[in-house]
């Protein structure tokens, strides 16, 4: 009873915590890209959309962790299930996102 509730604290903080990740980075990227449009800083879009997804990529990951954590504790065939489609489908995220900013990273007008 008591690793359930210890477990089920883990995963909230972590599923929470990536959830806030990925929106302060939206916030940062909203608040970068104002004030590239009002010409107050000169920071470019891609450099916008680096940091912002890198951001993403990070709070899937804590998502990720958090849906581990969940399946620790007695888990079904179903269970099972779900963890491996969420896992696939944030694995091609993270893969697609990453190679974004690598190729942003090896942008030279960034």
């Amino acid at each position: 009873m008591a690793l359930e509730v210890v477990v089920g604290f883990f995963e909230m903080v972590l599923g929470a915590f990536g959830a806030l990740f990925i929106v302060y980075g939206a916030v940062i990227a909203i608040i970068d890209l104002l004030a590239q449009e009002a010409r107050i800083r000169v920071k470019g879009y891609p450099e916008i959309r680096k940091t912002f997804t890198t951001r993403i990529l990070i709070g899937l990951e804590f998502f990720v962790a958090a849906d581990v954590i969940k399946t620790i504790l007695d888990p079904t065939f179903h269970d099972l299930i779900v963890l491996g489609s969420i896992v696939a489908i944030r694995t091609v995220l993270s893969y697609f996102l990453g190679k974004e900013v690598s190729e942003l990273s090896e942008d030279p007008e960034s």
